[in-house]
């Protein structure tokens, strides 16, 4: 897929308000002891809308409720997301905590519950505590400003220690159309989906089924090429709305300038994937592997994945141990087609295997590149043209801590 054109320019302000007709903002409404928990995104106008979602056969009340937006209805004005509780696993009540805050919302808006999508975060198992919830609701006031849309950023936030937001423009029949992304996502990530949240801002003209498939597609090689720790949650969202403010002609396949729009949707997934493979729980570092010469692209993301994802590999980056004995290993289990004599490995510019054998190298130089916060590897596999790219962090003390305490 390509994804860089001379006509893509990021923006330094990079926020989910700066397409034309969105406000959002985020306040603490009581669900967290002190941190902001309750945040909103509206549009100006009714906006085509696209979703996906978690794989998890156990899916939150939320995450139902707002599948069935997109499914049903194909537009969404405004969405309201909750963090510190999931409302997963929670039953008939936890799907009516959800229908609540759809209605509430649209009250304060003024719209039909309908155009209301809800997402939550946080603690599985628990029932929501809506006094705090409805107060927050009646409260919450959005607004276009850098400063609510770093609320809004806040506000989704569980174990991640920093916000997550990306921007780029671009133009098409002559207009500035823009497209942002905010997300949120630390722990228990491995998206198809994985406890990630992506909301996806544009004031592009864009056909709605058109924008779904284009979601699918972007999705499959960004945040589906991303793994923390193996684990899917019951919460994963990405939503992506298009208001049609920015005046171009509507958005399809077949419009001459689609592959320009298509390139910065795919920077603002990608960019947000990075985000939250590098901010990993306890991560100090992030790994991108790419493997090209596979039999399918497919089977490249298969193998990359499983090499990003394996514990061992993980704990050797974060230990700067040029160890790509586990490195072949995870290519090898991964269930891909592989020929142990065609393999080649190289850790950043190093070449560790050739031919599936060893090479020469200098083990203090590699240490030296180990310990940067960046590690790339790469995979050469001679079997045909499949490419692919995923991205993951290392596994350190602190993610144990972390996840060891996280209700206490």
């Amino acid at each position: 897929m390509i994804t860089t054109f001379e006509s893509l320019k990021r923006i330094s302000s990079k926020n989910i308000v700066s397409p034309k007709g969105f406000t959002a903002t985020g306040i603490h409404c009581g669900i967290k002891h002190k941190k902001k928990d309750l945040a909103i995104l509206v549009s100006e106008v009714p906006a085509n809308v696209a979703g996906v979602f978690t794989t998890n056969v156990i899916k939150a009340a939320p995450l139902v409720l707002t599948k069935q937006v997109v499914k049903e209805y194909g537009k969404m004005q405004a969405l309201i997301v909750n963090s510190g509780n999931a409302n997963a696993c929670t039953g008939t009540q936890g799907y009516k905590d959800a229908e609540t805050m759809q209605q509430l919302t649209a009250e304060k808006l003024g719209i039909a519950k309908e155009l209301v999508g809800v997402s939550s975060t946080g603690v599985i198992g628990e029932i929501m505590n809506m006094e705090p919830i409805a107060k927050g609701i009646a409260e919450i006031t959005p607004n276009a400003t850098l400063e609510g849309a770093i609320d809004f950023a806040q506000a989704i936030l569980t174990t991640d220690t920093v916000t997550k937001n990306t921007a780029y423009s671009v133009v098409i029949d002559d207009k500035e159309v823009v497209i942002a992304g905010v997300a949120k996502g630390s722990g228990m990530i491995e998206p198809n989906m994985a406890t990630m949240l992506a909301y996806v801002t544009t004031d592009a003209d864009i056909e709605q089924q058109a924008l779904q498939q284009l979601l699918k597609e972007v999705t499959d090689v960004t945040f589906n090429a991303i793994t923390v720790d193996g684990d899917t949650s019951t919460n994963d969202t990405v939503l992506v709305l298009a208001n049609g403010l920015a005046g171009n002609a509507t958005l399809t396949p077949a419009h001459p300038e689609w592959e320009t729009f298509k390139a910065a949707f795919h920077a603002v997934s990608q960019d947000l994937s990075k985000m939250i493979a590098k901010d990993g729980e306890g991560a100090t570092k992030l790994i991108e592997v790419k493997v090209e010469g596979a039999v399918t692209d497919e089977e490249a993301r298969k193998i990359a994945k499983t090499v990003v994802g394996s514990p061992l590999v993980k704990t050797a980056i974060f230990g700067c141990d040029a160890n790509w004995g586990r490195i072949i290993c995870a290519v090898g289990y991964s269930g891909a087609t592989v020929d142990p004599t065609d393999v080649k490995i190289q850790i950043g510019s190093t070449s560790v295997v050739e031919k599936g054998e060893p090479v020469p190298f200098s083990e203090e130089e590699l240490i030296v590149y180990l310990k940067q916060n960046e590690v790339k590897i790469a995979v050469s596999l001679n079997q045909g043209e499949g490419y692919s790219t995923a991205w993951g962090c290392d596994l350190t003390y602190d993610y144990v801590q972390i996840n060891a305490t996280y209700r206490s």
